[in-house]
């Protein structure tokens, strides 16, 4: 068997592991169609490479799956129940604490729902891998792309000011089926997360503010979200929950972030009034909206003027909070307050 094969064997070797432990070497010798040989060797890479653990006598190996644990399956969408996936070809093959598993099936169930319901495609392929040290999800459509989707619903066709909407959270393409949730408090579920559709690709990672990055796009149809979870996490999808209602007890998505970082381009700053309105679009749907501004250098007055003296006025029921300015712009606030 050719060594560039070994990738492939990986995405079913531990359910195979974990339904043939005594009879492993069989089972290849079946589906691979090699002699006992070659099938030997394979499973010895595999051990060396910690995909397997090798129990037993040599004439009579036992093998279970190593610290590299995978499983990648593709489904058509139509009619596809997100639970059954999880519960069937996934949740047995992998070792996780029950916070962990918990936040994974969230994550899994709220990507694969988003799949069936909005990319419009007719498959989508999961994969989630287990490493010594993070669980790793991959949901990928062949569906017309999020940012297509959502220039579709709401008109909105820089990619950009998509990610800025997506951020606040509460956007949802059928607003009488979902609320706006799942991508929201999966991206703060996770340690990491990348974004890609439509020949863009936004990345978020925990102990960067929660900001969202442009990336390198994937170069394929559809839409594709990558979440990568700590094994040693103790972070709860009840602390994040509760941490957006505004007094941090109960359940209302109450309180967003509004990463300004995400409009900012080489040689484009946050100036206009135009570029204010935008941010601060929706947020009357919320009670409290923090403004970061970390990573902002520079902002214009007019921009300044209409988003913490016009909207405020015209929004008193709503708290605006900037968080992580600088001392310059810190001091403009200062001055369109006091005027």
């Amino acid at each position: 068997m050719a060594r560039t094969d070994l990738n492939a064997v990986t995405r079913w070797i531990t359910a195979a592991a974990l339904q043939h432990p005594d009879a492993l070497a069989a089972h290849l010798m079946q589906r691979l169609s090699v002699s006992r040989r070659t099938a030997g060797k394979l499973l010895g890479r595999l051990v060396a490479a910690q995909w397997l653990v090798r129990e037993g006598s040599p004439r009579r190996p036992v093998y279970r799956p190593g610290l590299l644990r995978q499983a990648v399956h593709r489904y058509a969408l139509q009619d596809l129940d997100e639970a059954l996936p999880w519960s069937r070809d996934f949740a047995p093959l992998f070792v996780l604490s029950p916070t962990v598993a918990r936040n994974t099936q969230h994550a899994f169930t709220e990507l694969l729902n988003n799949a069936i319901d909005h990319s419009g495609g007719s498959c989508v392929t999961v994969s989630v891998r287990q490493t010594p040290t993070h669980l790793q999800l991959l949901v990928s459509d062949d569906g017309c792309g999020l940012f297509e989707r959502i220039d579709q619903t709401f008109k909105i066709g820089d990619p950009a000011l998509a990610m800025l909407e997506l951020s606040k959270g509460k956007l949802s393409s059928q607003p009488e089926r979902h609320t706006g949730r799942g991508l929201y408090f999966t991206a703060r579920l996770a340690d990491v997360l990348d974004l890609h559709a439509n020949s863009h690709a936004f990345q978020h990672r925990a102990w960067q503010r929660h900001r969202w990055q442009p990336t390198r796009p994937a170069t394929r149809v559809g839409t594709s979200v990558f979440v990568a979870i700590a094994l040693d996490s103790s972070l709860t999808l009840d602390e994040v929950m509760r941490s957006h209602s505004l007094d941090g007890a109960g359940y209302a998505f109450e309180r967003t972030v509004v990463p300004l970082q995400v409009l900012t381009a080489p040689g484009s700053g946050l100036e206009s009034r135009a570029q204010a309105k935008r941010v601060a679009a929706r947020l009357a749907q919320f009670r409290r909206a923090e403004i970061d501004f970390d990573g902002i250098a520079e902002v214009g007055h007019g921009f300044m003027d209409e988003l913490f003296r016009v909207f405020v006025r015209e929004h008193p029921q709503l708290e605006i909070v900037p968080t992580g300015m600088n001392p310059r712009v810190a001091a403009l606030l200062a001055s369109v307050q006091a005027g």
